[in-house]
């Protein structure tokens, strides 16, 4: 059987991250300025600064300087971010709870008074879905939760950190366009996460309001919750969990720590003196918490399983959004301090 939606999500989102990666590939191309590539480079420039780098490029155009909005509403992607996979993950979490728990084979105790709403002869359809679920199936959903869970500590933290570590100068701007890909950007990746299990978690959860509205609150079974089968699931997942959890901690451990080195960067916050940074990965690269973002991802790619196709583009997404960003913020150092360590590389070490 079929859940709705679930054979377009999933291609739906690998078009929207290809659509997102091909412009910075080309930019990244030694294309002739006849046919455009300067061009499109300076735009993906423009869109892609931010602070330091947009009030660099703002400088030389005025008319650029109205394009963009303060850098401060960093803020807007993480609230974003945390009502999304907040969402996401409690929807899949309850559907996981309530029909993928054991991780066994068990029989369907769904009500079919729900069905009859679409049909009697999806009754015995409807039940077969959810009962017949085999093994590996289960896991996947319940893999789902984890990298959500994961998900939600990167938008949480990085919530607090724009609001308690960061000091944005008044004059640190950036583009608009940039403010409204961030925004996409943390609803396009926590559905690309969930983009394996959401389709049958949401066709769930509809007969389950179905069922409501048909019996009424009275006449429905009270809801009690076990905390150890919300957990016990979760502690039977494989190894490629545990070391995706892992290389996630790993990331989010140098990048809290690169974030303090950044904030910590400008003493006075009306200040807009800068100064170069150093310490943790500085020391090997200009751009080390955009590296531990890499790692982040990584992670959660790895506890993923990696058999998503929508999660391998949201990462190629990362890497060469990243990737670009980190490019010009490299330059930027290098043209502002004469005395900028030559040694550096811009986010990989010894590759770019």
């Amino acid at each position: 059987m079929e859940t709705g939606g679930g054979p377009a999500l999933q291609p739906l989102l690998c078009l929207t991250w290809v659509a997102a990666i091909l412009p910075i590939a080309a930019a990244a191309l030694p294309i002739p300025a006849a046919a455009g590539g300067r061009l499109l480079h300076q735009l993906l420039c423009a869109i892609s600064s931010r602070g330091k780098t947009a009030r660099a490029s703002s400088a030389s155009s005025s008319s650029k300087a109205r394009f963009t909005v303060p850098q401060k509403f960093f803020l807007h992607f993480y609230v974003v971010g945390v009502v999304v996979t907040t969402t996401l993950l409690l929807a899949i979490w309850f559907y996981a709870y309530m029909k993928m728990t054991p991780l066994v084979p068990e029989p369907s105790s769904y009500s079919t008074i729900a069905s009859h709403l679409v049909g009697s002869s999806s009754s015995f359809s409807l039940a077969s879905f959810w009962s017949s679920r085999p093994r590996e199936h289960k896991y996947r959903v319940w893999r789902t939760v984890f990298v959500l869970i994961l998900m939600e500590i990167q938008v949480l933290r990085r919530l607090y950190e724009t609001e308690h570590v960061f000091h944005y100068s008044p004059s640190a701007r950036m583009h608009i366009m940039g403010y409204l890909l961030g925004l996409f950007y943390y609803v396009a990746a926590p559905l690309s996460l969930a983009s394996s299990s959401l389709p049958e978690a949401i066709q769930y959860l509809r007969y389950q309001i179905a069922e409501f509205i048909v019996k009424g609150r009275a006449r429905m079974p009270d809801l009690v919750i076990d905390p150890s089968h919300l957990l016990k699931p979760l502690l039977k997942l494989g190894w490629c969990q545990w070391i995706g959890a892992v290389i996630f901690i790993w990331g989010s451990l140098h990048q809290i720590r690169c974030h303090a080195i950044l904030g910590s960067l400008r003493e006075h916050k009306d200040s807009d003196e800068y100064v170069i940074p150093c310490g943790d990965w500085f020391s090997q690269v200009s751009c080390p918490h955009y590296l531990a973002e890499l790692v982040i991802y990584l992670g959660m790619l790895i506890a993923s399983g990696g058999s998503d196709i929508s999660v391998w583009f949201l990462y190629l997404f990362v890497i060469a959004n990243l990737s670009f960003a980190a490019v010009q913020t490299h330059k930027w150092y290098v043209q502002k301090f004469e005395d900028y360590p030559r040694s550096r590389y811009a986010i990989i070490p010894f590759v770019c």
